[in-house]
C-alpha cells in the first residue's frame, strides 16, 4: 500500500510553482519593472538590471546602501522623513504598501517620478521587504503634453469668446465713442491692465476718447489724459506717429518705451507712461481699407506677463474690427445728417393765417438711431379752409425722406384739385400710390379747419392708420379725437374711408403728432397716449410755441424714433 505524501516531498521547490531557472532568469532580467529587496534595516540586498537602468546607478552602488537615504526625496529634491517612506513602512507591517507617485534621485542627480509598491517578506526568519516600482516619466510627459494642449485650447476658446463679445459690443450702438468706451472696458482686465483709444478728427486732430484701467482709483485719475491731444509731428518716428501714418501694429518693451524725444506729443505721452509704468505695450491702428482712423494702445504692468506675438496678432484683429465699426458709424452719421437736412428742407414753412396760430416741431431720432420719414404740412385752400397734415412714411433712410416728399406733394396737389372731404382726398392718394411709388406704405391724418359762426372753428379729419389728433381745451381738459380711422396707405385694399367732425372750443388746441412721440421701449402705446394727454392738459395755458417745446421735452423718454408734431389754436 502506497502511503500519502505531501507535494513538497515529491516536487522540487521551483517546479512546484511552475518555475524554472530560465523563467526565474527572465523574470529577473526581462521584466520592465524595477525590483529590489530590502533587509530588516532598509538596506538593499538585491536589485534587477532594470533598477540599474532607471535609477542610473550600478548594482555595486545600490547593494548595501540605505534605500531611503540614497534614493527617496521630496518633489523639490529635499530629504523625505523616514517616517513617511513607503519602502520602510513595508518593513513594519504584514500588508503591502502602495503609492501612486513618489520621487527618487538618480545617480546623475535627476529627480524622477515613480509608482511604487512594497510588500513584507521573511528572509531567514528575519523581516525584509520586496519593492517594485515603475517609471512615471513617460506618463508625466504625456500628462504635461495633454495639459499644454488643453491650455492652448482654453486660451483659444477664451480668445474666441472675447472676439465674439467684442463683435457684439461694437455692433450694439452706432455711437462710435460709446462703442469704443465699451470696448476698452471689455479688454481690461481680460487682455490688458490699461486700454487707451485715440481717434483722428476730420482735420487730422487727435482726441483721446477712452482710457480705462483695471483699478478703480486709477480710472478716476486717468480722465485727465482724455480729450484733445497734441498733434504728432508728421516727421516723427514715435511709435504712435508711425502707426497713425499707416504702419502695422507695434509691440514695445519697457526699455523701448523709455526712449522718447522731447516733442510736445511725446512729453504728453511720457506723463501717462510714467504714471502707468508699463512693462509691455501694443499700439494697433484702427484702420479700414481706405484710411487709419486712430489707434488702440493696450498696456501690461508688472506682474502681468508681457505681450507676445500671439497677443499682437489678436490685438491687431481687435483694432481692425473696431476700425470698421468706427468707419460704419461715420458713414451712417453722414447719411443721417444728409437725410435729416433733406427732411428739414422738404418740410414747408407754416403759412401765415390771420385767424389761426400754428406751431410745428420736427425732432430727429436720438443720436445713433435711424432717421425716419415723419413730416407735417399746413396750407390754405379756397373757401377759407386750412389743410393740416401729419404723416409717417415707413423706412428710416434717404429713401424714406424722398418718399415723404413725394407723398406730401401729391397730397397737396390732390387736396387743391379735389376740394372735397379729407377722406376722398386720402382715398384718391391711396389709389395713386402703387402706380407712382411702388410698395411704399405710410400713415397720415388729413384735417380741414374752417371758421364757423360766432367765431368758433370746425375741424373735419380722416386717419389712415395714424394716431388720433388730441384736442386740448383751455380749461385743461384733453380728449383724443377718435373716429374716421382707416387703413394705412399702400396696402392695396379698397376700403371706404370716412370723415369725423369736431368743434374747436375758444382757446382750444389741436395737436397732431407722429407715433415717435408716444412710443417707448418700456411702456405700451396706451401708456404713451395717456402720458401725452396728461402732459398736454397740464400745459394748456402756455403759448403755442412753449406748448410744443414742453410736450417734446416731457415725452422724449427713451424714444428711438423721430418725431413731428403740428399744433393749431384759433386766435381770440
Amino acid at each position: 500500500m502506497v502511503g500519502s505524501m505531501e507535494p513538497s516531498d515529491a516536487v522540487p521547490a521551483l517546479e512546484r510553482y511552475g518555475l524554472s531557472r530560465e523563467l526565474m532568469r527572465a523574470l529577473l532580467r526581462g521584466v520592465h519593472l524595477g525590483l529590489y529587496i530590502l533587509d530588516e534595516f532598509g538596506r538593499i540586498i538585491m536589485v534587477n538590471p532594470y533598477t540599474e537602468r532607471v535609477l542610473g546607478r550600478s548594482a555595486h552602488e545600490l547593494i548595501g546602501a540605505d534605500a531611503h537615504d540614497l534614493l527617496h526625496r521630496n518633489p523639490d529634491g529635499s530629504k523625505l522623513p523616514r517616517s513617511k517612506c513607503p519602502q520602510l513602512q513595508a518593513l513594519g507591517t504584514t500588508d503591502s504598501v502602495h503609492t501612486e507617485e513618489t520621487w527618487f534621485v538618480r545617480g546623475d542627480g535627476e529627480l524622477i517620478p515613480l509608482g511604487l509598491m512594497g510588500a513584507p517578506i521573511q528572509l531567514d526568519g528575519r523581516l525584509g521587504a520586496v519593492v517594485l516600482f515603475y517609471d512615471l516619466r513617460r506618463h508625466k510627459a504625456i500628462e504635461l503634453e495633454q495639459a499644454a494642449h488643453l491650455s492652448v485650447l482654453e486660451e483659444l476658446a477664451g480668445r474666441l469668446s472675447l472676439m465674439a463679445e467684442i463683435s457684439t459690443v461694437l455692433a450694439s450702438t452706432l455711437d462710435k465713442e460709446e462703442a469704443l468706451r465699451r470696448l476698452t472696458r471689455l479688454v481690461v482686465p481680460r487682455l490688458a491692465d490699461w486700454a487707451v483709444i485715440d481717434l483722428l478728427g476730420p482735420a487730422g486732430e487727435l482726441r483721446r476718447v477712452s482710457i480705462v484701467s483695471g483699478n478703480r482709483e486709477d480710472n478716476a485719475r486717468a480722465r485727465q489724459w482724455e480729450g484733445a491731444l497734441p498733434a504728432p509731428d508728421d516727421s516723427s518716428d514715435s511709435p504712435m506717429a508711425r502707426v497713425l501714418r499707416g504702419s502695422p501694429s507695434i509691440l514695445l518693451t519697457g526699455q523701448e518705451l523709455a526712449c522718447l524725444d522731447g516733442s510736445s506729443f511725446r512729453v504728453f505721452q511720457r506723463r501717462l507712461l510714467d504714471y502707468i509704468k508699463p512693462t509691455s505695450v501694443v499700439i494697433a491702428p484702427l484702420r479700414t481699407p481706405r484710411r487709419v482712423l486712430g489707434t488702440i494702445s493696450l498696456a501690461r504692468c508688472a506682474p502681468t506677463p508681457d505681450f507676445d506675438m500671439s497677443d499682437l496678432s489678436l490685438i491687431d484683429d481687435i483694432a481692425g474690427r473696431a476700425g470698421l465699426a468706427v468707419d460704419n458709424a461715420d458713414m451712417y452719421e453722414v447719411q443721417r445728417r444728409i437725410a435729416e437736412t433733406m427732411q428739414r428742407h422738404l418740410i414747408s414753412p407754416l403759412p401765415a393765417i390771420e385767424e389761426l396760430e400754428m406751431a410745428a416741431r420736427y425732432q430727429p431720432a436720438p443720436r445713433g438711431s435711424r432717421v425716419g420719414g415723419d413730416w407735417y404740412d399746413a396750407f390754405p385752400l379756397p373757401g377759407g379752409l386750412t389743410a393740416l397734415v401729419i404723416g409717417d412714411v415707413t423706412g428710416h433712410d434717404l429713401q424714406a425722406a424722398a418718399d415723404m416728399s413725394q407723398i406730401r406733394n401729391m397730397l397737396r396737389t390732390m387736396a387743391w384739385a379735389e376740394r372735397t372731404s379729407p377722406s376722398q382726398v386720402v382715398a384718391r392718394l391711396d389709389e395713386a400710390l402703387p402706380h407712382i411709388a411702388g410698395d411704399l406704405m405710410a400713415t397720415l391724418v388729413l384735417a380741414l379747419a374752417k371758421r364757423c359762426e360766432h367765431g368758433r372753428w370746425w375741424l373735419r379729419w380722416t386717419s389712415a392708420g395714424h394716431p388720433p389728433p388730441l384736442l386740448v381745451g383751455d380749461d385743461g381738459g384733453a380728449v383724443f379725437l377718435e373716429g374716421a380711422e382707416g387703413l394705412l396707405l399702400g396696402t392695396g385694399l379698397s376700403l371706404e374711408r370716412t370723415d369725423a367732425d369736431a368743434l374747436i372750443p375758444p382757446g382750444g388746441t389741436v395737436l397732431l403728432y407722429t407715433d415717435g412721440l408716444i412710443e417707448n421701449r418700456e411702456a405700451s402705446l396706451d401708456d404713451g397716449m395717456s402720458r401725452l394727454r396728461r402732459h398736454a392738459a397740464a400745459l394748456a395755458g402756455l403759448s403755442l410755441p412753449e406748448f410744443c417745446d414742453e410736450i417734446l421735452d416731457r415725452m422724449r423718454n427713451d424714444v428711438m424714433d423721430d418725431v413731428a408734431l403740428l399744433a393749431l389754436r384759433p386766435r381770440p
